[in-house]
């Protein structure tokens, strides 16, 4: 049931179950990349029970459900009395709602925006241009215009394409009458005929010119009777997007974030500094920094934060139901970074070198290329943080090398086959062998549960989530055509767990294709074991570039390499 501000910390919620076992982390969650600890989960487990009771989320527990589900985070948190509780919140609205009972309130309720006068006058300013706008663009003229404007378009190029082919034909005849005719005809003949065709030649290109310039009228009519409509359009347009820049500034600056100091900044002044500089739709309303926000308002000390998905995947993204995931980098990245900044965090994993410690084995080496086996959790270009890796590596074996290096990639948690080129002859040669897809590549994964059938073919299209990269979206619209086939090599059974060894060959090379392809409910439905992005983190992604077909660069020998996955 939705409920109303009050005047306390009314959402602290006490632990039902005993947790005398557990000790208090040594630092707060790092909130991008963590495991849980043990408080989060056993407040995650009380709210989850909770869910799975309620209405308006229950039919989001199966895996038959058919409405969106939902971010739902955990903040374990010490009161004024040193008592442990914890805080809920979901990311957004949710049943329709953005206040309910148990869950913290939102940093800015947009409710607040139906009852101020001053964003009522301003929306009723916009919704009045809306109006207008709707009515000018239900014109019955309107379509007629732009029809005949299409029309008489579309008839100019197919005449003037008409005419340029006489005009071709008509100076091919030219030019075929005076060579025949030079050897009939005397000399002042031949000057006559050569004037008469040159008469001929200038004739033509004036009617050209008068044909197009008629052309030109007629279109430039239609166009100004067009004009006449769509000009206030785009007017109102204009005049509609100015009024909500202003408007959206002005809710921004209703997002206000406090840190442990009680430092309070909004959202304007938050991603001033950021690449995009303006605040991404639904900044501020994540579950994390609505969490955060009401532990600094009401003094209650962050302890541990947990993130969980909760019912069906979105379309676009992947979400298995029940697992942890960090914060989003776009929207929240900024925003925490402020709400945390003097608090003492876990270290950032994705600062530490992943490669320390491990060597690239070499399977084939000469002159113009070599095939390296990669380790798992090893870059194949310098990260934004972390300079090892493959191309690093190569620098340092081979410093009198004149190449790139680098022809193809593979993704960090990936291991296996990589094919790199010591000249930059060979770089040219092999790269074109990648763009053409006459490189033949196939990978060996393990997916979690059981596949009924034996082999299929993947076409999901992939597109980089602006929000939060690495992470790739399925999108029709905007998506890259990305194709995996496959086929199951082993059902793989250990107690309770039901795995699936297969073979993937993937036509096309996106980013992340594979991991996306077997974690997304149109593709296997089923995460590759240790996907951490996708799935659930295990000892390591399992996840191999087994075998790599090529033509040597210069040579054009084919060779065939393979590497057995050591998972």
């Amino acid at each position: 049931m939705p409920f109303t501000t009050q005047s306390k910390p009314h959402c602290f919620t006490s632990f039902k179950t005993s947790i005398d076992q557990y000790s208090l982390p040594e630092r707060f969650t790092f909130p991008f990349y963590y495991q849980p600890h043990p408080l989060c989960l056993a407040a995650v487990d009380e709210l989850q029970e909770y869910l799975a009771v309620q209405p308006q989320w229950s039919n989001r527990t199966s895996g038959n459900h058919q409405s969106e589900g939902k971010m739902f985070g955990v903040l374990v948190v010490k009161n004024k009395n040193n008592d442990l509780g914890y805080l809920c919140a979901f990311s957004g609205k949710t049943a329709h709602e953005s206040l309910l009972e148990k869950f913290v309130p939102p940093v800015f309720d947009m409710a607040i925006t139906t009852k101020d006068q001053s964003f009522i006058a301003e929306q009723l300013t916009i919704n009045q241009i809306n109006a207008q706008i709707e009515v000018l663009e239900d014109n019955p003229q309107l379509p007629i215009f732009e029809l005949a404007l299409t029309k008489q378009i579309n008839n100019f190029d197919d005449e003037l394409e008409q005419k340029k082919i006489e005009m071709a034909q008509a100076k091919k005849s030219r030019k075929t009458l005076r060579s025949t005719e030079k050897a009939l005809l005397n000399s002042e003949e031949f000057s006559q005929l050569t004037k008469k065709l040159n008469q001929q030649s200038i004739a033509s290109k004036l009617e050209l010119r008068d044909f197009k310039v008629s052309w030109q009228a007629k279109i430039k009519q239609s166009q100004q009777k067009l004009t006449v409509l769509t000009n206030e359009i785009e007017r109102l347009k204009e005049r509609r997007k100015v009024f909500s820049a202003v408007l959206q500034s002005r809710i921004f600056q209703q997002y206000r974030f406090l840190n442990i100091a009680s430092i309070e900044k909004d959202l304007i002044d938050i991603f001033k500094n950021t690449p995009r500089m303006i605040p991404p739709a639904g900044s501020g309303d994540c579950a994390a920094p609505k969490l955060l926000q009401y532990a600094f308002k009401w003094d209650l000390q962050p302890i541990a934060m947990a993130e969980f998905w909760w019912g069906a995947a979105p379309k676009s993204e992947i979400r298995q139901h029940g697992n942890f995931y960090g914060a989003c980098l776009g929207k929240c990245q900024p925003i925490l970074g402020h709400m945390l900044s003097g608090m003492v965090l876990d270290e950032n994993p994705l600062l530490t070198n992943p490669a320390e410690g491990k060597h690239l084995e070499i399977i084939y080496q000469d002159d113009d290329m070599l095939v390296i086996n990669k380790p798992a959790e090893f870059l194949s270009v310098p990260g934004k943080n972390i300079d090892d890796s493959v191309y690093s590596r190569m620098k340092t074996l081979f410093p009198d090398a004149n190449s790139p290096f680098i022809v193809h990639r593979l993704d960090m948690s990936t291991s296996g086959l990589m094919v790199i080129a010591l000249t930059k002859r060979a770089h040219k040669n092999l790269q074109k062998q990648f763009i053409n897809r006459s490189v033949k590549k196939s990978y060996i994964a393990i997916i979690e549960g059981e596949l009924s059938q034996d082999q299929g073919v993947i076409n999901l299209p992939l597109f980089g989530d602006i929000n939060d990269r690495p992470r790739q979206l399925v999108c029709n619209e905007n998506g890259k055509n990305a194709e995996t086939r496959w086929q199951v090599l082993e059902r793989l059974e250990n107690g309770i767990h039901r795995r699936t060894k297969v073979q993937l060959f993937p036509v096309t090379g996106r980013t992340h294709q594979l991991r996306v392809h077997c974690a997304h409910p149109l593709g296997l439905n089923m995460p590759i074991v240790g996907d951490d992005l996708y799935g659930k983190k295990a000892n390591r992604l399992h996840l191999h570039a087994q075998t790599l077909t090529l033509n040597h660069p210069i040579t054009k020998k084919v060779f065939e390499f393979k590497v057995d996955a050591d998972f």
